[in-house]
């Protein structure tokens, strides 16, 4: 957390005026705003890059209570500066405390929150709800493992980046009510959002990351039917129904909810947590089941999802030594191909730097004509060639031809230049085993030629 205090521009008597800049940050437009805060866009002079400042309202100093109240949640999220990385959080860039209004600047998100999508005349297609799921299912398991709760999961926390009528990609945002587990000072329960509390959050007890699925499942619930799970005009009534209530079936709701789906945000607003999934991974994994299997209509040739793709790089060997945060970039960046029986990966003389990684299927290496060997899912192909320290060494020895329908996740020198420096120490480190195993089968064809034979 920055301790140095950072002026701020005078606003308004009105307090109407957009200030011209908040610290060293100069602000372009006002984003959002809620009963205790404001949002705005702002430049980052020093990078050049745009960010979203969260400051405290000023007129919060009439009421001490209030400010007392809205800086325990300030500090929450400031004691995480820096510490969030993963592509589906909002990043914590800075919090500075400030005695008229601290503020703290975060990642900024050009998109929408999912509330757009919870209307009954703007529901989402089916697959697009389960991308969702995974997705914050994924980063919420990340945050759990930092020890953190989120606890206020909902749909204006959850940021959506879209591309036409298509989702992108999705953030979650906002911890000014997170719990975190390794904290040693006093910490605020019963906070939330009432629509979405599971009640043990609701009753004020302990809560552990099956509350952040009962809310995440209440979200899911809400985008599939346009309402949420529990609904009523007084607060008391919505307040019953959470302890002793069952929400409506899905399947009543909304005829094109799978039954698998259904039941899964059923399970995950049980009144006793025991009866939900167990964690996030269970959680994760059921979802990722059910966008494999298809959870919509959609064409022959629709595009490998984001959840299957994520779901297939962790389980190959290859990317054995990879994190969450590793895959996912792994899954935005590479080249995703699906390559039919007979075509050729590479070809025998010619020149090239790509190399790929078989994430299904089946190729042959042929040498002359005849077949050498298989390869198989979580085999790296025309590495050497990628590797070679000069052109020469680069030219492809052998013909690599599809066997069986394929799937390959391909980088050249220039993407695989994108990424994250941890993620190519990852990729250096699978093609240093890829090469000693290699080496090791030469070495035994050599002493044992009957036995490889």
């Amino acid at each position: 957390m920055s301790a140095r205090v950072l002026s701020l521009q005078p606003a308004s008597a009105a307090g109407t005026a957009l200030p011209e800049r908040i610290g060293k940050y100069l602000v372009k437009s006002k984003i959002g705003e809620g009963a205790t805060s404001e949002v705005f866009l702002a430049t980052d002079p020093f990078r050049n890059s745009e960010v979203a400042i969260k400051r405290v309202r000023t007129g919060l100093l009439a009421d001490s209570r209030e400010l007392h109240f809205q800086q325990r949640f300030f500090a929450s999220e400031a004691a995480l500066v820096g510490q969030l990385e993963h592509p589906n959080v909002v990043q914590i860039l800075d919090a500075v405390v400030d005695d008229a209004a601290p503020y703290l600047v975060m990642e900024y998100v050009p998109g929408i929150t999912l509330r757009r999508f919870c209307r009954a005349d703007a529901l989402l297609a089916i697959e697009q709800v389960v991308e969702i799921g995974f997705k914050c299912a994924m980063a919420l398991d990340y945050c759990f493992r930092q020890g953190l709760i989120h606890r206020d999961v909902k749909p204006a926390n959850l940021l959506a980046v879209v591309d036409g009528e298509h989702i992108t990609d999705i953030k979650i945002t906002d911890f000014g009510s997170v719990f975190n587990l390794a904290a040693d000072h006093t910490q605020v329960h019963r906070v939330g959002s009432l629509a979405y509390m599971s009640p043990e959050q609701l009753d004020g007890d302990l809560v552990d990351s099956r509350a952040d699925m009962y809310s995440l499942a209440a979200v899911l619930y809400h985008l599939i039917a346009g309402r949420p799970p529990f609904d009523a005009t007084q607060q008391q009534a919505i307040m019953y129904q959470i302890f002793n209530a069952e929400p409506p079936p899905l399947a009543a709701l909304r005829e094109d909810v799978p039954e698998a789906l259904a039941a899964l945000v059923q399970r995950s607003l049980a009144k006793s947590r025991e009866r939900r999934p167990a964690d996030w991974q269970a959680f994760a994994a059921e979802l990722s089941a059910l966008a494999a299997a298809g959870t919509s209509a959609r064409g022959a040739a629709r595009q490998v999802l984001d959840s299957e793709r994520f779901t297939l790089l962790r389980s190959l060997e290859f990317f054995a030594d990879f994190g969450d945060v590793e895959l996912w970039e792994v899954v935005h960046r590479a080249k995703w191909q699906r390559h039919g029986f007979g075509h050729a990966l590479f070809r025998k003389g010619e020149q090239g730097n790509r190399f790929h990684i078989i994430a299904q299927g089946k190729v042959e290496v042929y040498r002359d004509g005849r077949s050498v060997a298989s390869l198989a899912a979580g085999t790296s192909v025309g590495e050497m060639a990628y590797l070679a320290p000069n052109p020469e060494l680069g030219v492809h020895t052998v013909d690599i031809l599809v066997a069986q329908p394929t799937t390959t996740v391909s980088f050249t020198p220039e993407t695989l230049e994108q990424l994250s420096l941890t993620t190519r120490l990852r990729f250096d480190k699978a093609f240093i085993r890829v090469l000693v195993r290699r080496l090791h089968a030469a070495h035994e064809a050599v002493a044992h030629p009957r036995r490889i034979l």
